[in-house]
């Protein structure tokens, strides 16, 4: 049971090893695409229910 586990981990080290890490850069490259995309979506969907608000006050109310 313990060389199972033992087995397993050395595994996992190899296959972390292998994995290609992306760079500094490239990290913050992709971190100011996903909060833009974010903010992006954020603003058209709070000006959606800014509008919704307002036909529902006017129609409704």
């Amino acid at each position: 049971m313990i060389a199972k586990g033992v087995n397993f981990l050395k595994e996992v080290k190899m296959e972390i090893q292998k994995i290609n890490w992306p760079g500094r850069e490239q990290t913050i490259r992709y971190t100011t695409v996903v909060l833009g995309i974010s903010l992006t979506v954020a603003l058209f969907l709070g000006g959606l229910d800014f509008l919704f608000t307002l036909l529902l006050e006017k129609f409704v109310i």
